[in-house]
């Protein structure tokens, strides 16, 4: 029987991230017990959404523990995506794996600022905070979907690359029906100002991920 190699055998650094992921998540069911069962059945349910949304409280602490979890699950997979693909031979990963959280981290939380300050300047401040907390508690959400998926692309015995693909595929689908779920919730506001909006997913939404990934490439 010819043996699968398993790229997390020896990296220590992607265990501990693995842990911390599974301690916050814990800490967040603990301390917010009803707040995170809301939240865990948001795919068949409005509930959360519908109840937290006038709150607007970016750093209340679900939210920081969340936001945390979603920055550490998708860095974590955006590392193993690069390893997985590329033919470099990487001589520190972890470093690299540090600098991927840190330069994702970077550009959501940069991301999330400019969106607030655009807002005030607009005087719409109500607008984008709500826009802020539907999409950010998608991604948020779907960040627990990545983190289940990196685990089983982790330990299962299926061979990484057609697996990576599938999975790949299943976040398309879960971000596309994120973004339908918002543009559904702001459709009337959208439709109005349709140029404004277009000009926000070009700037906002993909520019900072082809930041991302051309300082991934490049280092």
């Amino acid at each position: 029987m010819e043996a699968i190699e398993r790229y997390i055998s020896s990296n220590d650094l992607l265990t501990i991230i693995i842990l911390l992921v599974l301690l916050l998540l814990t800490l967040a069911k603990t301390l917010f017990q009803s707040r995170f069962e809301d939240f865990s059945s948001l795919a068949a349910s409005g509930k959360f959404l519908i109840i937290k949304s006038k709150e607007h409280k970016l750093l209340f602490g679900f939210n920081v523990i969340m936001l945390t979890v979603h920055i550490l699950s998708v860095s974590l997979f955006i590392f193993l995506t690069f390893r997985l693909l590329t033919t470099l031979t990487l001589e520190n990963p972890g470093s690299l794996l540090l600098r991927i959280i840190t330069a994702y981290g970077f550009i959501l939380l940069l991301k999330t600022t400019v969106e607030k300050i655009i807002a005030n300047v607009f005087d719409i401040d109500e607008i984008i905070d709500t826009y802020i907390f539907q999409k950010l508690t998608y991604l948020n959400f779907i960040s627990l979907i990545i983190f289940g998926l990196t685990l089983f692309l982790i330990y299962s015995d299926i061979p990484s690359v057609p697996l990576y693909y599938v999975i790949i595929g299943i976040i398309i689908l879960a971000i596309s029906y994120t973004f339908y779920a918002i543009v559904k919730k702001n459709l009337d506001l959208m439709s109005r100002y349709w140029f404004y909006f277009i000009l926000y997913i070009c700037a906002l939404e993909i520019a900072p991920y082809v930041i991302l990934y051309t300082l991934i490439t490049e280092y």
